[in-house]
Formats: structure tokens, C-alpha cells, sequence
């Protein structure tokens, strides 16, 4: 089987969630048998972070222009099994024409960020990887998150066919590694700045340390501004490459995950940083969402808050309670969030498809 991918990026980590998730399910899907093909143009901003060239199990194919490519993409397409395009793909109408346009492989897209795409669309806003065609044209739209986005993408964007396709993790990327004495501290905090997201980052982090003037805080990640509130015990490591995560992790007693505004409010949203982390065996203090009870057991697996005061009471606890905490995250996560477990679920979305849109025109899908 061939899949052909027109993605955000591959090759760099750098200030995006999406490399590491596509990693570890190339990687999986290559164990299935999959031949995988990711095409990404070459940015300066993630060429000047780039922490990967190759693609195991599969061929990344760097581009500069969409011109220049267009020949060999319709080639991979034509012939491939299963073609996608992706949420945030520099040239994802141009490649969405050609997946919906050729061949006989069946046409997907993926949303990795269905909120953000929701938001737009509801604001008027453009939304520059999605025609004026919306999702119809695809045999299946894959979302990153579920529940009620899973509808919207249909009626506000013409999908047919709609599924969820959560995070994951590369449990070879992702275990439990050597604390570093550099990322050393009580409360540790890792990803990229969003705007949409510092109210519960100010409330969940920078006013627990402003409080706790003997606890250590340690931030890692990228795009920060000058003017982040910093206290005086938050200590600022940049931008991780993944290589680098569990030992950022195994450093302090608790780390927080911060949904983005837009995806705390959809619900069924968890992160890859959240599925990171409990493999990595860190104790996890979470904001709270609708499902979020469906992917880990609240207080037994993760510890959810919702106020300052919240996170000073997790900070108090004892330092073998917290341990049997990570334990539990970690064992629920190999057991039902890894990239070989999305792989399988992947292949089981695509047989049952039955017949492609174009054989559904009219219908009701």
C-alpha cells in the first residue's frame, strides 16, 4: 500500500505538534507494510530547525514551489493507494485539487487542527489550505479532534465522511529517560507559545510559582515574547528537539498540559504532548475538557485542575502517590495511544469506506 502526504512538516519540530506525530506514524505505518511519500516545502523557518532529513520507513520529498513539484506529486498520486492532504499544508488547495482530481486512490484530508479551521470559517476568516469547495470532495476527512467537530466539519464544510484520528505516541521516541540537572524542578511546562492559550498557562503556571517562591518552575518551547510575565523561579529552556523530551520530563515531579482555548472549548482534544509525556512516565497535571475522562482516568491516571490553588494542592502531595500516578498514565497510554495503535485504526477507517464520494453524489453519506 502507498500513501502520499501533503503535510505541514516532517522534518522539523520546531514551534509545531505536527512533526512528531507523523513521525511516529510513518514509522508505524512502514511496520504495516506501507510505502509513505510526505511532501513539504522547504520554509526557512523549520530548514533553520530541522531535525530530521530522512523519513524512516517512508521518502520526504522537500520542494521550494508548488510549480516545480506538480509533475512528480501527480505522479505519486496516481499511483497511490490513499492520498491526503493536511491542515496548515503551505499548498494544501493546489494539492487538495490534485488528490480530489486524479487517480483512483481514495482522497483524504486531515485536520490536525479542526478547532482553529471551525473558528475561521465561523469569523469569515479565510482559511488558506481549504478551497472554496470546502471538504466534499474527499473520501473520508480525518479530525484530530472529536465530539461535536466531527458534525461541524459536515455542516460547515460539506465533508461526507467524517472520523476521528487522535494523538499519539512513538513509544521509542517517548520513555522514561535520565533526569538532566539542567531541567530540574518541582513544575515543568512544555510547547510552543499560543496566544489563545496564556490566560490558563498565567493561571496554572506563572501565578502557582509567583506563589511558591522555594518551588522550582522549568518552561521549555518556542515563540515566546519578550514580555511572557516570567517570575523569578520560572526557569526558560528553548525550543526541545523530541530527542530531548524525556529527559525534560523525567527532571521535575509534575508537568502541566494547556489545551488551546479553541480546542479546550470542542472538547475530545488531547494532545500529542499529553500522550508524550505519560509515556515518558511524568506525572501529569491537565486542564479539563469535555472527554477528556474517555483517554485517561481522572485523578487514578492524570490529575486534572482548574485553579491555581489546584495546582499548589498537587505540588503538597507525596512524592510516591505522584509516582503511581505516572505509572498509570504510562500504562494506559502503551496500552491504547501509541502511533502503532492509530496505525491499525487508520487501516480499519479505510476499509470500511465502501464507495468513494464520487459514487455518492446526490446521496446522503
Amino acid at each position: 500500500m502507498k500513501l502520499v502526504i501533503f503535510g505541514l512538516t516532517v522534518s522539523s519540530s520546531w514551534g509545531n505538534g505536527h512533526a512528531t506525530l507523523w513521525r511516529g506514524f510513518i514509522k508505524a505505518l512502514a511496520r504495516r507494510g506501507w510505502e509513505v511519500v510526505f511532501y513539504e516545502r522547504d520554509v526557512p523557518y523549520y530548514a533553520g530547525a530541522r531535525d530530521l532529513t530522512e523519513l524512516p520507513g517512508g521518502r520526504l520529498v522537500l520542494y521550494p514551489d508548488w510549480a516545480e513539484i506538480s509533475a512528480s506529486a501527480a505522479r505519486d498520486v496516481a499511483e497511490a493507494d490513499a492520498a491526503m492532504v493536511t491542515s496548515y499544508c503551505p499548498d494544501g488547495i493546489a494539492a487538495s485539487r490534485l488528490v480530489c482530481e486524479q487517480g483512483a486512490a481514495l482522497r483524504l484530508f486531515y485536520d490536525l487542527d479542526t478547532p482553529v479551521t471551525l473558528s475561521h470559517f465561523e469569523q469569515g476568516r479565510p482559511v488558506a489550505y481549504i478551497g472554496p469547495e470546502g471538504l466534499a470532495g474527499f473520501d473520508l476527512v480525518l479530525s484530530y479532534t472529536g465530539g461535536g467537530a466531527l458534525d461541524a466539519l459536515r455542516t460547515m464544510l460539506g465533508a461526507r465522511r467524517v472520523a476521528p484520528l487522535y494523538g499519539h505516541v512513538d513509544p521509542d521516541v517517548h520513555a522514561p529517560g535520565e533526569p538532566n540537572p539542567a531541567f530540574s524542578g518541582d513544575l515543568s511546562y512544555l510547547g510552543t507559545y499560543a496566544e489563545d492559550r496564556q490566560a490558563e498557562l498565567d493561571r496554572l503556571f506563572v501565578a502557582p510559582a509567583r506563589r511558591e517562591h522555594d518551588r522550582r518552575f522549568v518552561m521549555g518551547g518556542a515563540q515566546y515574547p519578550h514580555d511572557f510575565p516570567w517570575a523569578a523561579n520560572i526557569h526558560f529552556v528553548r525550543h526541545l528537539p523530541p530527542a530531548d523530551h524525556p529527559s525534560f520530563y523525567a527532571s521535575s515531579r509534575l508537568t502541566l498540559n494547556v489545551t488551546r482555548q479553541a480546542m479546550a472549548a470542542l472538547g475530545w482534544c488531547p494532545s500529542g504532548r499529553l500522550f508524550e509525556a505519560a509515556a515518558c512516565g511524568a506525572t501529569l497535571l491537565t486542564d479539563t475538557w469535555a472527554g477528556l475522562e474517555t483517554f485517561f482516568e481522572l485523578g487514578r491516571e492524570v490529575i486534572p485542575v482548574t485553579t491555581t490553588l489546584d495546582v499548589i494542592a498537587a505540588l503538597d502531595r507525596p512524592d510516591a502517590e505522584l509516582r503511581r500516578i505516572g505509572t498509570a498514565a504510562r500504562e494506559r497510554v502503551l496500552a491504547e495511544h501509541t502511533s502503532d495503535r492509530r496505525a491499525a485504526e487508520f487501516e480499519a477507517l479505510l476499509a470500511g469506506l465502501g464507495r468513494p464520494v464520487s459514487q455518492l453524489a446526490g446521496e446522503d453519506a
